[in-house]
């Protein structure tokens, strides 16, 4: 009767062990790969949302970055001036977006700015060609021309003839006129300008704008 009392007490005490001996027991076992899972730590790495953002302003800034390397190209052909596509992109590299737009609305003023003075220089240069070269100081008509101008009109710069059609000293027609650098109503131009291209157009064709008076 004494062994079974024995054993029976013993596994009584093992029943009624406390909790810390199970955990003991427990904590000498490898973690469950779900566990360990779980309990990974996430200091140093980017969350998806952040890997996303990251991406976009990559995206932004190259395309920002192409689109400043391009008006800059134009800026330097608007001033006539060298580019380097590589060159302007590594001075370009690195900038933060908001630089970059900095850069794009100034190289749009730059380029407005050069195409404005372009305008205006080819406006200059066309009303410059539209103003007759003076006649030179001093310059008189010769006797041959003075003849041709006494018989056309009695040597009256403002003399018109032939229904309107021959105007001036020399009775010059509009298109005649304008072939020797005349503009407006040759009979309207100073008479020294009358001279000048009646010389001119003699040098170029001799008396055979006049007929009648150049014999």
């Amino acid at each position: 009767m004494r062994p079974k009392t024995t054993t029976a007490v013993a596994l009584a005490a093992t029943a009624l062990a406390p909790p810390a001996a199970s955990a003991a027991v427990a904590a000498t076992d490898p973690p469950s790969p779900t566990r360990a899972a779980l309990r990974a730590p996430l200091a140093g790495h980017l969350t998806v949302a952040a890997q996303m953002r990251a991406e976009r302003r990559a995206n932004v800034q190259d395309a920002l970055t192409t689109r400043a390397v391009k008006l800059a190209r134009r800026e330097a052909d608007a001033v006539d001036e060298g580019f380097s596509g590589p060159a302007e992109r590594r001075r370009l590299r690195g900038e933060a977006p908001t630089e970059l737009r900095e850069e794009i609305t100034d190289a749009k003023g730059d380029i407005r700015a050069a195409r404005e003075a372009a305008r205006e220089a080819a406006e200059a240069a066309e009303a410059a060609q539209a103003v007759p070269a003076a006649a030179p100081a001093g310059t008189a008509a010769s006797p041959t021309l003075e003849a041709i101008a006494a018989c056309e009109s009695g040597g009256d710069p403002g003399a018109i003839g032939g229904g309107g059609l021959y105007r001036g000293k020399y009775q010059f027609d509009v298109s005649t006129w304008a072939s020797v650098g005349g503009t407006g109503d040759p009979a309207a131009a100073p008479e020294a300008e009358q001279d000048a291209r009646a010389a001119a157009l003699y040098a170029r064709e001799g008396a055979a704008p006049w007929p009648v008076c150049g014999g």
